[in-house]
């Protein structure tokens, strides 16, 4: 599994007639593999929520999305996993079939409400406008395999 993690002065998703916004926070954009288990949604939960990336009074990145208050706006990205290696189409086999993704991507969005953020949804499935104001801007990349981080 993995989760593209922005730092974000604001974002937000529009799908047809949905709308959600969230403000001061990250921007998590959310590929889950054909083999991820809800192991891997609880690490990459975990290791997010508490991953410090935020600045503190004195400008290093000390602080948390949680030590902030932060919000959280989460969209489901299969082509995380398109591979890229042969032709000029990607492929997504890798990606999890959308059934089972779901499950997985509200599963890791209960986990990041449960530690007591703001989490705003995707529409997951659905062709959806982002936008966003990166702050910084940081990026970060995170991935769990069987579990764990890689």
């Amino acid at each position: 599994m993995r989760v593209l993690v922005q730092r974000v002065k604001e974002a937000s998703v529009k799908s047809g007639d949905y709308y959600g916004s969230v403000q001061k926070g990250l921007l998590l954009l959310v590929g889950v593999h054909e083999l991820s288990t809800e192991s891997d949604a609880d690490a990459l939960a975990d290791k997010i929520v508490k991953s410090r990336i935020f600045e503190d009074d004195a400008g290093k990145m000390n602080l948390s999305v949680q030590d902030i208050a932060g919000e959280i706006l989460s969209i489901s990205q299969f082509t995380l996993y398109a591979d890229v290696k042969k032709g000029n189409r990607p492929s997504f086999t890798k990606a999890m079939q959308p059934q089972k993704a779901e499950q997985i991507y509200h599963y890791f969005n209960t986990q990041l409400k449960n530690k007591g953020l703001k989490v705003v949804q995707g529409c997951f499935g659905e062709m959806m406008d982002i936008a966003l104001i990166n702050e910084g801007p940081v990026t970060i990349m995170y991935e769990s395999k069987d579990g764990k981080l890689v």
